[in-house]
């Protein structure tokens, strides 16, 4: 019998997923890794190990921390976006794009003939890391940020491509305030904007 492993490591989290002959999903995590990438891909490997075990593994990573690990560990690697890539032409053929949103980047692949991706590569404003700090400044959990946002009756402008910026209007409207499903939904409508923007 044989199991497909995966893992991908980004700037922020590490990612399992297994998958069975049929490619049936029998694990998938989402763990952040507080920068001890490596102890946190140990312990996970120890948890995942009964389900490998007296099975076949093939192992392939991802991920912009990914990279040497693999490396190191002598295990094939693929580029996220062309692994993403593949995938979704496979299971959603009628896609035509792909947005990622990463811990520290935020990517816009274009599902054309011939693949094209664009990454904002000089900050980490409008990425996850700005949503977590977003989310900190409300002291609020990002799913009670998420179940929030869907409560929205207003949408006000907040400055998403600076952190500090962003602060600085969130406490605004925080101090004039307003509710904060309007000031979730709006965090949101901010990284949109500058997805849309920088990207597309």
């Amino acid at each position: 019998m044989k199991r497909y492993l995966g893992i991908d490591i980004g700037s922020t989290s590490i990612k399992f997923v297994i998958l069975d002959e049929a490619q049936n999903v029998l694990y998938h995590s989402y763990d952040r890794h507080k920068s001890q990438a490596r102890q946190v891909c140990l312990d996970k490997l120890k948890e995942v190990k009964p389900l490998l075990e007296d099975h076949q593994i093939y192992v392939s990573m991802s991920g912009s921390s990914g990279l040497g690990i693999a490396n190191d560990a002598g295990l094939n690697f693929s580029q996220e976006v062309y692994a993403e890539s593949v995938l979704v032409r496979q299971r959603y053929p009628q896609a035509n794009a792909i947005v990622e949103l990463g811990g520290e980047d935020a990517k816009l692949v274009f599902m054309d003939k011939v693949v094209d991706s664009r990454m904002n590569s000089t900050c980490a404003g409008g990425t996850g890391a700005f949503i977590d700090q977003m989310a900190s400044l409300l002291n609020i959990t990002l799913e009670e940020m998420d179940a929030l946002a869907l409560q929205a009756k207003m949408l006000y402008p907040v400055a998403s491509r600076c952190g500090v910026f962003a602060k600085t209007d969130v406490q605004a409207l925080l101090n004039q305030g307003v509710c904060k499903p309007d000031l979730c939904a709006s965090i949101f409508q901010a990284v949109v904007n500058q997805f849309v923007s920088g990207l597309a």
